[in-house]
């Protein structure tokens, strides 16, 4: 697995506590594109008859999060930061089907505070 940046070192706002920003780097993306199976739609077209959570695609968005957000993690220890700001998710259909789930944010190098 590439290095990547801790995961507290994450944040949606412009700091993280108990670090100072030493160098903003840029933005840092990490985009993946995920479908629905066949097999997955009749689960979760049954799952809606009954209602409540269709975790079928519960888990399906839960897994290309994780995915964008790792990626992006990847992609801002390539560029030498251990952290990132402003963190966001955004997802789009690109199909019939077909989503695309990314994940982005500034990438920084930080240091503890004193």
């Amino acid at each position: 697995m590439a290095s990547t940046v801790p995961h507290h070192q994450v944040s949606t706002t412009n700091d993280i506590p108990d670090y100072r920003i030493v160098r903003s780097l840029g933005i840092v993306r990490g985009i993946t594109v995920r479908s629905r199976s066949v097999v997955g739609n009749i689960g979760a077209a049954l799952q809606t008859i009954v209602g409540g959570n269709i975790s079928i695609y519960t888990e399906l968005c839960e897994k290309a999060r994780e995915e964008a957000y790792e990626l992006m993690l990847q992609h801002a220890a390539a560029m030498g930061a251990n952290g990132v700001v402003g963190m966001r998710y955004d997802a789009n259909d690109v199909g019939q089907g077909v989503t695309e789930v990314l994940a982005y944010g500034t990438a920084v190098q930080v240091e503890a505070s004193t």
